[in-house]
């Protein structure tokens, strides 16, 4: 049953983390989303803890739309410090259904304070698409959505 099925390994594996400090600049954020092609970057406080994460979402509402500097423009301004995350054992199903409700694209995946991976909507769908067991009870109607 694919409500059952773990995000990692089943939906995310062999992932690199790419992260940055609140203290770096968003240039330098949007230039490692450019060269990892990736969408959301942790940031993490010195302890290598998640302290937040930045998305291309949070750059074009945060610093382009206002007209900013990017490069003088630290990332800890502009990040989403409160971040939900999920756990590795987490379902692909319950991911989605949480990232549905919290109205995020991105969930950072964290075991013992730390992140171990990064899911996204994408992510699931495609995984929930190439899976094509259908899934029971509650997530029937989450699941129709994406077929």
């Amino acid at each position: 049953m694919l409500d059952s099925l773990s995000i990692i390994p089943h939906v995310v594996k062999d992932q690199t983390i790419h992260s940055i400090q609140a203290t770096d600049s968003t240039y330098v954020a949007a230039q490692l989303m450019e060269e990892h092609n990736v969408s959301a970057i942790v940031v993490l406080g010195e302890d290598e803890k998640l302290i937040g994460i930045v998305t291309e979402r949070d750059m074009v509402r945060e610093v382009v739309a206002r007209n900013l500097h990017a490069d003088s423009l630290p990332v800890g301004e502009i990040m989403t410090h409160k971040v939900l995350t999920a756990h590795p054992d987490d379902s692909a199903f319950a991911a989605l259904e949480r990232m549905r409700e919290i109205k995020v694209r991105h969930l950072p995946v964290t075991a013992e304070d730390r992140v171990v991976g990064m899911v996204s909507m994408r992510d699931l769908r495609n995984y929930i698409a190439t899976h094509p067991l259908k899934p029971a009870g509650k997530f029937s109607a989450l699941f129709a959505r994406f077929r």
